[in-house]
């Protein structure tokens, strides 16, 4: 077999391979074989016909075709391991000329790595916020868990701001009740402004049996976006009692004995979150400037794939599981089908250059991924995404993604390397540190961020059998 490459752009070759007769002999001798247990010829058993009675009975043609669709494979993964190219994706093959006995000839267009030079980037510089909490974040901190041990009572009054109602609701559009737009013995607090607009001044002056009417924009179900007609009946009102700051309520609402150390407590654990935060919008606005700095070609058919892949996902994923569709979130959003799709190739070509980046920086640094990291790794996928690890586990080795997770924890890795060698600066102008654990943190963020980034270059993938010759 012979192979040549040929670069059409940076992120496109053409292979063109020339295989010898000879070397596609156990590919036809396979097709005979294939034949022979799929057909029936009078006077001959099955799977004892000889080669020339297929050959009058269904043609030549068609042992030659079904031989060189087995062969292709192996032939392009041959000619890319000769060529030292990494593809990206499936190729387009064509089959240029097949001379029986002498010859075949055949071309694989495919996406390709771009190389990619990655500058000396120690001189990135980007600013955080600092760490800072104040009596107001734990004074809200600490009035949210009180919210929680708040305790109702119902009473034979008008509705009042802060007052427990529960609710029937029905939503009209068009004069039509919606399906999705009837709801019984809904708990709302009034003030709250967790549903509908309108909804707080319409309950607020009724008392039990008493019923509004209000108009509103719906924000979510099969008609998210539009105007609706909302009836809502309050079937009871109930008062929420607080209970007193102190340390009974610290008692209660922790494990601690004062609410003085309830509250630092509280204030450890914000300064926690927050630097948490700090960590990860440090390792964000470096890749921004990490990006900026290399110039990454992209290969267009990987963007297309991956764009529509992206709008695939939302279109019968996450938006079905809201019971909406896209036309309705385009509508509540407030965006045009051509903003929508421009905002999701703009990611999905963000997503593309990360990816090609931190692969080379990992290289560069030989970083690599330990069992340890993986699982951990694995653990947090599979808690995000609603199912158990051993489940997750399994779906992801059937789905041979386990190179996809081991890219990601790779990338995490390649991102918290540069966040260490840069300059991270806080709003007070205080350089910043990352401890272990605060650097064991941002590696975490880095996975999470380059995961979300999107796999599309994560592997790039040969033929594996999906090459076919054209009819």
């Amino acid at each position: 077999m012979k192979s040549a490459v040929e670069t059409l752009n940076p992120t496109r070759v053409r292979l063109t391979v020339e295989v010898p007769f000879e070397e596609l002999k156990p590919s036809l001798d396979a097709a005979y074989r294939k034949i022979n247990q799929q057909v029936q010829v009078p006077g001959f058993r099955k799977g004892k016909i000889p080669a020339r009675i297929i050959d009058q009975r269904f043609g030549r043609g068609a042992v030659l075709e079904e031989a060189v669709n087995e062969a292709l494979p192996k032939f392009y993964s041959e000619a890319i391991t000769e060529g030292e190219i990494s593809p990206l994706g499936q190729p387009e093959v064509d089959i240029t000329e097949l001379k029986d006995n002498e010859l075949l000839t055949f071309t694989a267009e495919v996406d390709i790595r771009p190389e990619i030079e990655i500058p000396d980037y120690s001189g990135i510089e980007v600013t955080v916020d600092a760490v800072e909490v104040s009596d107001e974040d734990i004074d809200s901190a600490v009035e949210r868990l009180r919210e929680r041990f708040a305790s109702s009572t119902v009473v034979e009054r008008a509705a009042a701001e802060g007052d427990e109602v529960k609710i029937d609701l029905e939503a009209r559009v068009d004069g039509e009740v919606l399906e999705d737009g009837v709801a019984s013995g809904v708990s709302y607090t009034i003030g709250s402004g967790q549903m509908l607009d309108g909804l707080d001044e319409a309950v607020t002056g009724l008392e039990a049996g008493g019923t509004a009417t209000f108009t509103s924009e719906l924000k979510g179900g099969s008609r998210a976006g539009s105007e609706a007609e909302v009836s809502v009946k309050v079937e009871s009102v109930s008062s929420r009692e607080l209970p007193e700051l102190d340390d009974e309520f610290a008692q209660l609402a922790s494990e601690f004995d004062t609410l003085e150390e309830l509250r630092e407590d509280s204030r450890k654990r914000l300064a926690d979150e927050k630097k948490y935060q700090q960590a990860t919008e440090a390792q964000e606005k470096v890749l921004d400037a990490l990006l900026e700095l290399v110039e990454v070609p992209i290969p267009q058919k990987l963007l297309a794939d991956e764009v529509e892949t992206r709008k695939h996902n939302l279109e019968h994923h996450q938006l079905g599981q809201l019971g909406m569709d896209l036309d309705a979130y385009l509508a509540l959003q407030e965006k045009s089908l051509e903003e929508f799709e421009a905002e999701l190739k703009e990611q999905a070509e963000k997503g593309i250059r990360t990816q090609f980046v931190l692969d080379e920086v990992a290289k560069q640094e030989k970083l690599s991924v330990s069992q340890e990291e993986l699982t951990e790794h694995l653990m947090r996928r599979a808690q995000s995404s609603g199912m158990g690890p051993d489940q997750f586990a399994k779906a992801v080795v059937e789905g041979g993604q386990v190179q996809m997770l081991v890219g990601e924890v790779r990338r995490g890795k390649a991102l918290a390397a540069v966040v260490e060698s840069v300059t991270v600066n806080d709003s007070n102008g205080e350089p910043v540190h990352l401890d272990e654990d605060e650097d064991a943190d941002a590696d975490e963020a880095g996975q999470d961020a380059t995961a979300e980034a999107g796999d599309a270059a994560a592997e790039g993938t040969a033929a594996e059998g999906t090459a076919k010759a054209d009819d």
